[in-house]
């Protein structure tokens, strides 16, 4: 049973698309997609540097275009689909719920939407390694903190303000390790709700199709089998936490035996390598490892 998933934010780097524009209906895409997003996703994809790319109203939808190029190029279909962050949005199309255009003239506005409310007060990201799953908790709520991303293997994402963050940093949890990310705000807190009520108006104009494969929520892990009720729990995610944890324990649960990232992949792969033993993985950094995902499947 194959699952494909589409990462989120911070897996771009600098150049991750040039080899992949050598395909011309990669290419295509990519062009009239940028169109959409009233971005030169090819210039931002190859030339443009990693701050550049590590702006909000840029990474969201350069990463949703990526994703759903990739799994076009690749041309198979899966039985599970789920998304991380922002790549909700890419499972959303290749679950039919929206159509490709759709998701990305929605990314477009959650990007532009969330880089506005990161814009307010000074917030960031810090991912803890290791530690005690309740200590790792109870340290995140003693600093005022959010945690964000419970992204399972060991790894929780704390969110909240600069400063909170130098106060957690400067006591860590018992046996574990904290790393700042590279990101613009504390996406997925309550630092998102401005972007969360500019969202929900414009998700309120699509009319969304029930998915066709079984398509997982970041919000606690379940298969979601109806359209409307996908695109609002997409809409609520903006400022609620990301239980990729649940998502792995469900693709567990439905027996899942392989794994594709779509581009720019190997954060999820790798969380699953250690979440998911036995299955098999495969991400999609450059179009040699088209290939190797097809191989899988035999």
């Amino acid at each position: 049973m194959l699952v494909i998933v589409a990462p989120g934010q911070g897996a771009q780097t600098p150049g991750f698309l040039s080899p992949w524009l050598e395909i011309p209906e990669f290419r295509d895409r990519i062009s009239a997609w940028s169109e959409i997003v009233e971005l030169d996703l090819v210039a931002y994809g190859t030339t443009a540097g990693a701050d550049e790319i590590r702006d909000t109203a840029v990474a969201q939808p350069l990463l949703v275009a990526a994703a759903l190029a990739s799994f076009e190029t690749l041309g198979i279909r899966p039985d599970v689909v789920a998304g991380h962050s922002v790549g909700e949005l890419a499972a959303a199309a290749i679950a039919g719920v929206l159509t490709p255009e759709q998701a990305l003239a929605l990314v477009r506005e959650r990007g532009r939407a969330m880089a506005k409310a990161a814009a307010v007060t000074e917030t960031g990201m810090t991912a803890v390694l290791g530690g005690a799953e309740e200590d790792v908790l109870a340290a995140i709520s003693k600093h005022g903190l959010t945690p964000a991303n419970m992204n399972g293997a060991g790894q929780i994402v704390a969110g909240g303000t600069l400063a909170q963050l130098e106060a957690f940093a400067a006591e860590p949890p018992e046996k574990a390790r904290v790393r700042p990310l590279a990101v613009a705000g504390a996406f997925h807190t309550v630092h998102m709700a401005p972007a969360v009520d500019h969202l929900r108006t414009e998700a309120a104009a699509l009319t969304p199709a029930d998915p066709s494969v079984t398509l997982l929520s970041n919000s606690d892990g379940a298969a979601v089998s109806g359209g409307a009720e996908f695109l609002d729990r997409l809409v609520n995610q903006v400022a609620s936490p990301v239980r990729w944890d649940a998502c792995m324990a469900t693709m567990a649960e439905r027996g899942v035996t392989a794994m594709i990232e779509l581009l720019p992949g190997g954060t999820l792969t790798g969380l699953a390598r250690r979440a998911l033993p036995g299955v098999k993985t495969v991400a999609l950094k450059t179009p040699d490892n088209l290939d190797t995902a097809r191989e899988v499947l035999q």
